[in-house]
């Protein structure tokens, strides 16, 4: 879906908070069934996209986490707080991907469902910095630069 990029970011437009910056994307068969198996954590700002999903189970897990499903439009359509191990959760018939995030990233970032995510990949702009203005060459930091479209202005 993004290429070669494997790792994207997670931004909730709603409440313009970051839910994770590192999130692994799994979206073939092999890296859909192993996900978060064999992982003794999360790191703060990681994470896995499980996509196509619209459950999962946790049997094997060693760690709770969040979890977030969102649908086509990547709209939140259901969230779970820690998740523990052992677990199933039941399909959501709307949901198209999974979210499995730290524990606490929900409350964290106040993501609720209805919430509108944008999720891409990070990017080089290619700006050449010999010739560019210091004042567009300086980091975007604040996320309310963030565009509709999930890109940076």
């Amino acid at each position: 879906m993004f290429g070669n990029a494997r790792e994207v970011f997670v931004y909730n437009k709603s409440k313009e908070t970051f839910l994770s910056f590192q999130v692994r994307v799994a979206d073939s068969f092999s890296s859909r069934l192993v996900g978060l198996l064999g992982k003794r954590s999360l790191k703060p700002g990681g994470g896995v996209w499980i996509l196509p999903a619209n459950s999962i189970h946790t049997v094997g897990m060693l760690f709770s986490f969040d979890l977030v499903m969102i649908d086509k439009d990547f709209r939140v359509v259901n969230v779970k707080e820690m998740v523990r191990p052992f677990r199933i959760v039941l399909p959501k018939l709307r949901a198209e991907s999974v979210l499995e995030l730290p524990a606490h990233t929900i409350f964290r970032s106040r993501t609720e469902i209805g919430d509108q995510l944008i999720i891409d990949r990070y990017e080089a702009k290619g700006i050449p910095i010999s010739s560019a203005d210091p004042a567009t060459v300086a980091p975007v930091l604040n996320a309310s630069e963030a565009r509709s479209d999930g890109c940076w202005r």
